[in-house]
């Protein structure tokens, strides 16, 4: 299972992401039980300036039983339809790279670049924080399977001067839906938090999310309507993870 950030079933509180996962196998495996880890990881998504050698991350074991983390790096890009692509890199390193956390322990770690970043444009990458999985074995002989949990959090190293710049337009997706597609040209990732489509000055349709769009793609939103909307203009009102928005003025047909 996995999301655009988050691999296994996730939910938010306090300001982190908690990563769990439901016992879902245990019936897969004859004779053998499945448990999982629990582990929080503040913050979910890093941001680094060009001047900056390292950022302090800050991972907890939440669980009762004693967990192992892995963790890889990973230079992340989008290709001009937005299809995701992710390629190891040697760019950063966590320090330590592997860490054995005790029931409700905590641990700091750092997130450190190697050599000088392009200060030309934005660097994006992906952090994976991924569970090492050990099979133990109970003194009634039952074998436990635990399930391997991942948390992907995305990496900005953001030069002053970079920027998003968009572009969005939208096209009939039928009676009752907008097709909604908008491409960055800026040189920074946005965030789409939500899409709302305005027609007369009144709301038409409504969709919320955390569609990021890297510099160079676009992506498509499917908007559900109200109701069939009659061909001329209508607004798109997108509002970004920063809580800034921008209103599109579009042209149905």
């Amino acid at each position: 299972m996995t999301s655009a950030d988050l691999t296994s079933l996730p939910f938010r509180r306090s300001g982190k992401f908690v990563v769990m996962a439901a016992v879902l196998v245990a019936a897969t495996f004859a004779g053998a039980a499945a448990h999982a880890g629990v582990f929080s990881v503040v913050p979910v998504r890093i941001y680094m300036a060009p001047r900056d050698r390292a950022v302090a991350i800050t991972v907890v074991n939440e669980g009762d039983t004693e967990i192992a983390l892995q963790a890889e790096i990973n230079t992340w890009r989008q290709k001009p339809d937005g299809t995701d692509e992710q390629i190891a890199s040697e760019d950063l390193i966590l320090s330590p790279p592997i860490l054995k956390l005790a029931p409700k322990a905590r641990q700091v770690v750092r997130l450190a670049r190697i050599g000088a970043p392009d200060a030309s444009h934005q660097l994006t990458y992906r952090l994976i924080m991924r569970e090492v999985p050990e099979a133990t074995k109970s003194k009634d002989q039952v074998v436990t399977i635990p399930i391997a949990l991942a948390l992907s959090m995305p990496v900005f190293i953001t030069p002053a001067t970079a920027k998003r710049d968009m572009a969005c337009q939208a096209a009939r997706a039928g009676s009752t839906e907008l097709q909604v597609t908008c491409a960055n040209t800026g040189t920074a990732y946005a965030q789409v938090r939500e899409v709302q489509v305005l027609h007369a000055k009144q709301l038409a349709g409504r969709i919320e999310g955390g569609i990021y769009i890297l510099p160079g793609a676009r992506k498509s939103i499917s908007v559900p309507i109200q109701q069939a909307l009659p061909a001329g203009s209508v607004q798109l009102q997108v509002a970004f993870d920063d809580g800034r928005s921008q209103v599109f003025d579009v042209l149905l047909p």
